[in-house]
């Protein structure tokens, strides 16, 4: 490889060579003056000499190359005389890469500064947002007709749903720092979950089946249930209405827990299952409704990928879907913390 570029390197040179050689065997064919100078005597000697001459350079740059690619390992450190074999060119490159990194590290740590403080106030904007909606959900229970405050409470949880998935957006890159592992009772999560969806299946007359839901998994509660939300949610939403949603558990064959949500909704494409989880995919199905943003499974996705949790999709068009949650084994956590 260094050959390859050290040629590269002095093409100059060699063509330079060459053309002299040119030259001077031009001069010796037309000058009769030097006709008794030994033209192919004058040839190798100069070319052996040249070959000689390259090949001690090319040692000597691949040596300097070497050294100064190991010299770049603390290009962030002044030079000084641990480096001070550095030829002068190589110290002139030198100290244009710590120009560069220096100004690199000032725009990065900028930038730094500047998302979290981005982060910071869409959070704090975030939790204000939540006192109006809760005012605005008592409001809502205080409406005597029925239907406006069926219409009122649906569009109340779409609202709430949102702002809730900007809030573990933002707190999706902490996770580590902000989850705590425990066990938990899945059937706790899952009704609690299905009874703040209430109105909204009660309007498409949505219902519920369950089943082995008293397994108890090692997780942590909050994003568990913001996984459980995001997917019941699009399992509602994309449901025909007066049709169930079974939800139940299994083992698999190595004794891992299995969660499974089962519809008989529209389904997914074919060619939209690979990218279900993609950030901002809304799909075939997704573009023909507003009410799709594309982030819900994204989100659900990644923060069950922070807990080891596997979330695998089948789905027929047309038929429905089954979003599955495979948790991990208890002595798989430990590789999860150490992450």
């Amino acid at each position: 490889m260094f050959f390859l570029l050290f040629l590269k390197e002095r093409w100059a040179w060699i063509f330079f060579i060459l053309a002299l050689l040119i030259f001077i065997n031009t001069i010796f064919f037309l000058d009769s003056g030097l006709s008794g100078i030994s033209i192919s005597y004058f040839n190798i000697v100069t070319i052996l000499l040249t070959v000689v001459f390259f090949v001690w350079r090319y040692f000597k740059e691949t040596q300097a190359l070497v050294h100064f690619l190991g010299n770049l390992s603390n290009v962030r450190e002044p030079l000084n005389s641990e480096n001070s074999s550095l030829s002068p060119f190589q110290r002139k490159y030198f100290e244009e890469f710590q120009k560069v990194i220096q100004r690199n590290e000032a725009i990065i740590n900028h930038l730094k500064v500047k998302h979290l403080e981005d982060m910071e106030g869409k959070l704090a904007w975030v939790h204000e947002m939540k006192t109006p909606l809760t005012a605005m959900n008592l409001m809502i229970e205080q409406v005597e007709d029925v239907k406006l405050r069926n219409r009122l409470e649906n569009e109340w949880i779409r609202a709430h749903l949102l702002l809730d998935q900007q809030l573990h957006h933002k707190r999706l890159a902490s996770i580590e720092k902000d989850n705590r592992l425990e066990r938990v009772v899945l059937k706790a999560i899952i009704f609690k979950e299905i009874r703040d969806f209430q109105t909204w299946c009660m309007e498409k007359g949505i219902g519920f089946q369950t089943d082995r839901l008293d397994q108890e998994v090692i997780s942590d509660r909050k994003w568990l249930s913001f996984i459980v939300r995001q997917i019941l949610s699009n399992a509602i939403k994309y449901s025909h209405e007066n049709s169930e949603i079974n939800i139940y558990t299994e083992l698999d064959d190595t004794g891992h827990v299995l969660l499974h949500f089962e519809d008989s909704g529209i389904g997914i494409s074919p060619e939209d299952i690979p990218r279900v989880f993609q950030k901002s995919y809304t799909g075939t199905i997704g573009r023909e409704s507003v009410q799709s943003s594309g982030m819900g499974l994204y989100l659900a996705k990644n923060a069950a990928e922070k807990l080891g949790i596997e979330i695998v999709v089948n789905s027929t068009l047309h038929k429905g879907s089954i979003f599955t949650l495979r948790f991990p084994m208890q002595n798989e956590y430990q590789n999860i913390i150490g992450r």
